[in-house]
């Protein structure tokens, strides 16, 4: 009888997500729900939940198969950034440096609050400096190395913008800034 209402309940966890709203829950919760679906049911059927007993295992290969799906998101999202951008008249440059730059740093900044006012202090501030270097190490080097080691492909990579670099130093410079202060203060 204990096994059976275990199975019900990963059964429940499995598809907890994908449930739809109750009636009660109002016209926005519907609407919430219609937008996301794609999304939540290809991300349910293709990474597997390590929360659900005897997955723990498959915690690195869950961790790949969401990087990937974060970059075919994030390739989508400024491909119809750009669109919406040459549709309104904005200039490329503008909508990367304001629109996505926001649309990337909002998240990660939600997540440091909720931390914060959980009372670990820490780990808000490991999130902010943890989502920046995995920036310029891995989401930045990455792609320009598959890029050159395509044969096919030119040996370079040429950045479509003069002011990247400017861009990549100030964000390093923060980076750096912000491990002296907390190592003036004694790491705490």
């Amino acid at each position: 009888v204990v096994e059976e209402e275990e199975e019900e309940e990963d059964d429940d966890n499995i598809c907890a997500s994908l449930s739809p709203p109750t009636y009660e829950d109002g016209i926005f919760a519907w609407i919430k729900y219609i937008i996301l679906l794609p999304i939540v049911l290809v991300l349910a059927l293709t990474v597997p939940d390590v929360r659900r007993p005897g997955l723990a295992r498959w915690c690195y290969i869950s961790f790949i198969i969401s990087i990937l799906w974060i970059g075919v998101f994030s390739f989508f999202m400024v491909s119809w950034a750009e669109v919406i951008g040459n549709t309104i008249g904005i200039p490329p440059v503008v909508m990367g440096l304001t629109l996505l730059a926001a649309g990337t740093s909002v998240p990660d900044l939600l997540s440091s609050v909720i931390v914060a006012r959980m009372g670990e202090g820490d780990m808000a501030l490991s999130s902010s400096i943890g989502s920046n270097i995995f920036d310029i190490m891995v989401g930045l080097p990455v792609p320009w190395i598959v890029f050159t080691a395509i044969p096919s492909k030119p040996s370079t990579v040429v950045i479509g913008s003069e002011n990247v670099w400017i861009s990549i130093l100030t964000l390093l410079g923060m980076l750096v800034f912000i491990i002296i202060v907390i190592h003036c203060q004694g790491w705490k």
